[in-house]
């Protein structure tokens, strides 16, 4: 008795603990008959508000147009626009499938038999209405001959490659397009071979991003429907099908038909996720049938998120923008400390008096903000250091780079700006103190279907740098990071949002020791960076079979860098210029972290593991400071990162100031991002009124955008 207990108890936390996976479950069928005779095809518009069947009865083509009150549902409030049968039976006996261009501007439409000569075919006919085919011109109709009985054709998103399936020769064709949506120009690119078998081949389709192709498969003439079948293909590369792998499970639609039933066609909702599926059944009953479905593209396999590059293509890099962002976050900081060694016999330790402008309206808010009014004082003579005084700082960040894709994940490419603000002062052993806060913003597009993260983070700083001997500095830090981050996933028809935050702490040592031999200088350095960051979880919005949910993500950061400094000192007329190079070697040792998630519809579970960025990196930089003894002031640089691969970032600093004797200020910035801003003001106090006058130009931008502004104000 106790054996069959155990027995019991194993099988029922079996059974529970197995995910059985959930068939489509067919929700509706409408009725067509009276509009197409035999149905062939169906489409909807993008918004699902519109519906679109092709038939024929005898050897007359037909396309009808339906309106749904409720987009995608075959439910309810459905009627018939119209049902075109003229311009269609002018030039095709019988429709098999019907497709749109990218903008609804043409409808194209897949046939047996034409008019002319009897010929396999595909018709395109331009709209008056975009996705109306009630404006349908039927002048300048252009026909594109083809071969072998096609039953179902489909494009990839933009349109340059088409799909045929052919019933004759039991095969799936691959064409490039010349030009998109246009088949009058075509090159066979690849041949798979489908074998029907019992069944006839009746439609064919692909997922809106290309990772999965359906075949349909009707059953002959021998009232078995067990021969109405959908097959599966899972593609390694989108929109390839030299990639295609055939899912050994097929799905059978007998579950759902009373009485005979034979099959064709096949579409999405594709602007609501892909959760539903619809066909037609072209036996005794004419009907567009329509099915739930589990997950997105379900019919028998869910999408497997960690075989779509971009999926994984945006986990990655959400890792490596928390690592960099210790990096970028550090860089301005060692920066400072840097420069701080390199203009040690400085009283003015306030360096770059500069007001940045950024595309990002955000950052250019604060920059004006925050720059503490301190910075418009001057001092440019080369005393001895003053004791207990605050310096204050500041250092703009503009950086753009790309990671090239791998295969698993596509390429990303990824735009940066921050800005960092500081105060430090020196005490009587020489040590100096400060702390820094940092916004910056990271852009990243990942793919080419338009997915994206936006990263914006805040940062707060503590570091010091103390003397370790008479050349040898020490430079640590500690901070802490806010982290928020806006992501879009894109399937290529819907696109899904979500939102998440983070948390970071980070430390920083370096060691450096100058050689000094007359003004040249060689500083050696040595670096260790360390740092937690913990991403919150997360669930996406806005298509529920496509909806993932992510669980909270843990990323470890351990690198260590080895480099050096040449900076010298060289003496102009009122003035001093100091070049220096830097190059750096850092290793990332980091610990692998990897990210759970699941759909958010049926629970079905993946796991992205051993997420790495690149082991081997090298920085690399070149630039310089100018001081002159009027209270002009300069420092830019250009810095390079390449990660062992292909991938890098570019990186541009730069800054500059005037502080005349007679109350008048001079500033000029340069956003490096893709327009090039440029800012130029200038400030003056008379006699107790300011003056601000201000000019901002694009350098880049193809639309001009360039503007000026006079201000006064006075101070009660």
């Amino acid at each position: 008795m106790n054996i069959i207990k155990i027995i019991f108890v194993i099988i029922i936390s079996f059974c529970i603990n197995l995910k059985v996976y959930a068939e489509p479950v067919h929700k509706n069928d409408y009725d067509v008959v009276g509009q197409v005779g035999i149905p062939t095809g169906v489409i909807f518009n993008p918004s699902g508000t519109k519906m679109y069947v092709t038939g024929f009865t005898g050897n007359s083509g037909r396309v009808a147009q339906y309106s749904l009150s409720v987009p995608y549902s075959t439910s309810s409030g459905v009627s018939l626009d119209a049902n075109i049968i003229t311009e269609i039976a002018a030039v095709l006996k019988r429709p098999q499938d019907i497709k749109f261009n990218s903008d609804g501007s043409k409808v194209l439409i897949l046939s047996t038999k034409s008019v002319d000569e009897d010929q396999d075919s595909v018709a395109i006919w331009s709209l008056g209405t975009p996705y109306d085919i009630t404006t349908i011109i039927s002048t300048g109709v252009s026909e594109i001959p083809l071969s072998n009985d096609p039953r179902g054709f489909d494009f990839n998103t933009d349109g340059t490659k088409m799909f045929i399936l052919k019933a004759t020769t039991d095969q799936i064709q691959q064409f490039d397009l010349t030009n998109p949506y246009d088949p009058s120009d075509i090159t066979l690119k690849a041949t798979l071979s489908n074998l029907k078998g019992d069944s006839y081949h009746q439609g064919f389709g692909f997922s809106s991003d290309g990772y999965k192709m359906f075949v349909i498969k009707a059953d002959r003439d021998s009232d078995d429907t067990e021969l109405n079948i959908i097959e599966e293909y899972d593609l390694t590369t989108p929109f390839e099908i030299t990639t295609a792998n055939k899912n050994e499970k097929t799905y059978n639609t007998q579950t759902a038909s009373e009485g005979n039933m034979r099959i064709a066609g096949i579409t999405f909702n594709f602007g609501q996720g892909a959760n539903k599926f619809y066909h037609l059944d072209f036996d005794d009953n004419k009907l567009v049938r329509e099915y739930d479905l589990p997950c997105a593209y379900g019919i028998i396999s869910c999408m497997n998120p960690t075989s779509n590059k971009d999926d994984v293509g945006s986990v990655e890099a959400q890792s490596e923008l928390s690592k960099k962002l210790i990096q970028h976050t550090t860089y301005p900081v060692l920066n400072r400390m840097e420069w701080l060694r390199r203009n040690k016999d400085s009283s003015n330790l306030t360096n770059q008096n500069i007001k940045f402008q950024f595309s990002n309206e955000i950052l250019a808010s604060l920059s004006n903000l925050i720059t503490p009014s301190s910075l418009t004082s001057n001092n440019t003579s080369t005393a001895e250091p003053q004791f207990g005084n605050w310096s204050y700082w500041s250092e703009g960040t503009v950086s753009v780079g790309k990671v090239g894709d791998t295969g698993a994940s596509s390429a990303k490419n990824i735009n940066s700006s921050a800005i960092t603000i500081g105060a430090d002062r020196r005490n009587d052993k020489n040590r100096m103190f400060g702390f820094a806060f940092r916004f910056g913003s990271d852009d990243i597009d990942v793919g080419n279907l338009g997915s994206a993260l936006d990263m914006n983070a805040l940062s707060l700083t503590v570091y010091e740098t103390r003397p370790k001997g008479k050349n040898m500095f020490m430079d640590s830090l500690i901070g802490i990071s806010a982290i928020n981050t806006n992501l879009l996933n894109n399937s290529g028809s819907i696109s899904t949002d979500g939102e998440r935050e983070g948390k970071q702490i980070f430390a920083s040592i370096k060691f450096r020791e100058t050689f000094t031999k007359e003004k040249l200088n060689i500083t050696p350095n040595i670096k260790l960076d360390l740092g937690f960051t913990s991403l919150s979880d997360y669930t996406e919005t806005g298509a529920e079979g496509l909806n993932l949910k992510f669980n909270r993500q843990d990323i470890g950061t351990v690198i260590t860098s080895i480099g050096s400094v040449i900076d010298n000192t060289i003496n102009i007329d009122n003035g001093i210029i100091k070049p220096n190079i830097q190059l750096e070697y850092n290793a990332d040792i980091s610990p692998s972290s990897k990210q759970e998630f699941e759909y958010a519809s049926n629970g079905t579970s993946y796991i992205l593991e051993n997420i790495n960025s690149s082991t081997h990196n090298y920085r690399g930089s070149f630039g310089f400071d100018l001081i002159t003894d009027n209270g002009f002031s300069l420092m830019t640089s250009y810095e390079r990162n390449q990660s062992k691969g292909n991938g890098h970032s570019d990186n541009i600093y730069f800054g500059g100031s005037y502080i005349s004797k007679r109350n008048e200020t001079y500033a000029f910035s340069l956003d490096g991002s893709e327009t090039f801003n440029t800012k130029l003001n200038y400030k003056r106090d008379l006699n107790g009124i300011g003056i601000k006058v201000s000019s901002n130009y694009s350098l880049m931008s193809e639309i001009p955008d360039y503007g000026a502004t006079i201000e006064v104000s006075n101070k009660f």
